[in-house]
């Protein structure tokens, strides 16, 4: 899933190599930390954050069944 955040969102950056993925999970939760320049912020949450959400879209559908636990991803400076 990590590789997928990262390839989905370095295209849409500046600074690729300045994008990062943390993950954190628990027993009931795994949480994807998605960290970018902070030049980069604006382009990946996008207008009204339109690709923000797109983006957690694709993350949570291609984690569909194949997680037993519930995925979130997390945008952070």
């Amino acid at each position: 899933m990590k590789d997928l955040i990262l390839t989905i969102v370095k295209p849409l950056v500046d600074h690729p190599d300045d994008v990062d993925v943390q993950v954190t999970e628990d027993d009931r939760h795994i949480t994807y930390q998605l960290s970018v320049h902070k030049d980069d912020m604006g382009k990946v949450i996008g207008k009204q954050g339109r690709v923000a959400k797109s983006i957690r879209t694709v993350v949570y559908a291609a984690a569909g069944s194949t997680q037993h636990k519930k995925i979130y991803l997390e945008i952070v400076e």
